[in-house]
């Protein structure tokens, strides 16, 4: 199971920190990824971590204001600095069994939360 919470009404150039609570079995085999979708538009891998520590990030420029995080329990931290209008999104992560690793955050994901709204505005 997968919890995202932190989300929240932002200004732009502020900055915001997303928690994703696993829990589970056998989480040590599991990759996580930050998927975000905007209104209107498809979904978008953000950034992934696997089992072992490795990130990625979907694009060189998500690099530059995201970052995500391992931590204890597994469970699974994005930061983003800066924000922009252009973020606001449901942002989910997401569980892919780690020999489905690819680079960019490619690949199924297989288990899903339910999302947490971020909304930039003035």
């Amino acid at each position: 199971q997968l919890v995202e919470s932190g989300g929240g009404l932002v200004h732009p150039g502020g900055s915001l920190t997303l928690s994703c609570a696993v829990s589970g079995s056998n989480l040590e085999y599991f990759n996580i990824g930050w998927f975000r979708q905007a209104p209107g538009k498809e979904r978008e891998a953000v950034a992934c971590v696997s089992t072992i520590g490795s990130k990625s990030y979907s694009t060189d420029s998500m690099k530059e204001r995201f970052t995500i995080s391992r931590g204890f329990a597994h469970n699974t931290g994005l930061q983003i600095t800066d924000l922009k209008p252009e973020d606001t999104a449901v942002y989910y992560c997401a569980a892919q069994t780690y020999t489905r690793w690819r680079a960019r955050c490619r690949g199924d994901y297989e288990y899903w939360g339910q999302g947490t709204q971020v909304t930039v505005s003035a």
